[in-house]
Parts: C-alpha cells; sequence; structure tokens
C-alpha cells in the first residue's frame, strides 16, 4: 500500500486558522483594536483582506486600502507613513498577545494529525505572520493540547514574509528537508496558498476554519446547511485561485487527502 512517505518529507503548517484559533479571529480582533485605539476604527473586512502577511506587511497593506488611508488622514492630519505603521504595530502588541493567547485551542484533528504524521516519519515544520513575542502566548497552549512542532518560524525571521517562499526555505534548510516537491505547505490565507506555490510545495488549503470563513466552530455549525456549504464552496474556490492544489475543511481532514495523493503519484 501507498504511504504519504513514498511522496512527502515534511509537513509546513500555519498558525492562526490552521492549527489553532479557529475562524482565525485573533488577529482581525486586535488589529480591529489597535486602529480604535488611533481613532481610525476599521471593519472585520477590511482587516481580513490581507490576512496571513507579516504583521507589520499586514499593517502596509490596510494603509493601502483608500477608505483606511483617508480616514488616516482625516484624523491625523497626515498621509499613512512608515511612522504610521510603527504607531499600530507598537498599539497592536498587547491586544495580539491577549487575545492570541485566549483563541490557541487547536482546531479539531490538529493533534492527532501531527502525531500521526511524525508516527510515519515526517518532520512537522510550521511558519506564521505572527512575531516571536505574540507566538509566546500560543505555544505553551498548543504543546499542552499536544502540538509542539519541530520549528516555529515567526515574522521577520527571514528577509521577506509571504507570499515569498523564504520561511518555507528557512525550515527545510533548519530541518534538512529537499526537495521542495516532497513539501507540504497547508494554510488557510490566499497569501499562504501563493507562499507554498512559490515555494515549488504541494500546498493545501484550509476552508473551514480560517480566514476565508472566519467564523468560529460553533458559529459555522449553528448555520443552515445551504448557507455553510455555500461559505464553504466560496472560501475553496478562492484558495483554489491563490493555487491551493487541493483544498479540504480543516486540518483533521489531512490525511486521507496526502494518502489520497501519494497513491495518485505512485
Amino acid at each position: 500500500m501507498t504511504s504519504i512517505r513514498d511522496a512527502f518529507d515534511m509537513v509546513v503548517f500555519d498558525w492562526a486558522g490552521t492549527t489553532v484559533d479557529f475562524g482565525s479571529r485573533a488577529p482581525v480582533l486586535a488589529l480591529m483594536e489597535a486602529f480604535a485605539v488611533l481613532g481610525v476604527p476599521v471593519a472585520e473586512e477590511e482587516a481580513r483582506r490581507d490576512m496571513g502577511r507579516a504583521k507589520a506587511d499586514h499593517v502596509r497593506a490596510m494603509f493601502e486600502q483608500p477608505r483606511i488611508a483617508q480616514a488616516w488622514q482625516d484624523v491625523h492630519d497626515a498621509a499613512p507613513d512608515p511612522a504610521a505603521v510603527k504607531r499600530v504595530m507598537d498599539e497592536l502588541q498587547a491586544p495580539m498577545i491577549r487575545l492570541a493567547a485566549e483563541t490557541a485551542e487547536l482546531t479539531p484533528g490538529a493533534a492527532d494529525t501531527t502525531a500521526r504524521l511524525r508516527a510515519l516519519g515526517m518532520k512537522i515544520g510550521s511558519c506564521t505572520g505572527y512575531t516571536r513575542e505574540m507566538m509566546q502566548a500560543v505555544l505553551p497552549r498548543a504543546a499542552e493540547q499536544g502540538y509542539t512542532p519541530d520549528l516555529v518560524i515567526c515574522a521577520h525571521e527571514t528577509p521577506q514574509g509571504r507570499p515569498s517562499p523564504l520561511m518555507i526555505y528557512k525550515a527545510c534548510t533548519d530541518l534538512g528537508v529537499w526537495p521542495l516537491s516532497r513539501v507540504v505547505k497547508v494554510d488557510d490565507a490566499e497569501v499562504g496558498m501563493a507562499e507554498g506555490r512559490n515555494a515549488g510545495c504541494f500546498t493545501v488549503g484550509v476552508a473551514a476554519s480560517g480566514n476565508m470563513v472566519g467564523l468560529t466552530a460553533q458559529a459555522l455549525a449553528d448555520l443552515g446547511t445551504d448557507e455553510r456549504a455555500a461559505l464553504l464552496e466560496g472560501a475553496a474556490d478562492r484558495l483554489r485561485a491563490a493555487g491551493a492544489d487541493l483544498v479540504i475543511d480543516t486540518v483533521a481532514d489531512l490525511i486521507p487527502a496526502l494518502e489520497a495523493e501519494a497513491a495518485r503519484r505512485g
């Protein structure tokens, strides 16, 4: 029988919306809080638009949205500039750490899936748009729930963040894994799909638990069948358009998906 190990050597997981924080709520709520404190409230949709980037890059991208740029100009009597990005980042740190800790519950299947992959001899890498300081609130809680990847690459620990492939390259270098065609990238954001494709990985999009839907597990379950199906279909379409080789609902579905891909290749 064909094994996942016949096709792949490592899986690199994203964090929020993929392995923790169903709905990717923490970064959205933290950005909304930081901008509001600085007198420029932003909507959830505006905060989600560039999810997955390093947080400073995310803030810069938000300032490129015309409404936010104009609102900042109106309140601060100056166009957004590098100093404005720093002000938001300074304000973002505390709520990001607080909310990252509050939402660090593993997504369904994350602990079991990673344990099964490790039992097969797979390396478990991870990368995130969070800074190392933000991740300090998440890592102990994830470990308590049974998830400890072999390494964590954080924003600003490579010269460029997503959609560049440099965080994946660093993970491969640090863990001694090559070629990139034997690496799987799992992420819930469009920029994460671009990262995986740019690295030459087999790229898996996560629809239900991630930024594309943006709901807690309970809120998603409470929807009517048709509404839930429509949301998941829309998320899957966006992930595929961004470069996903395949799309699953949550990481709980990853093992059978990779088994099927290994069999197809074999």
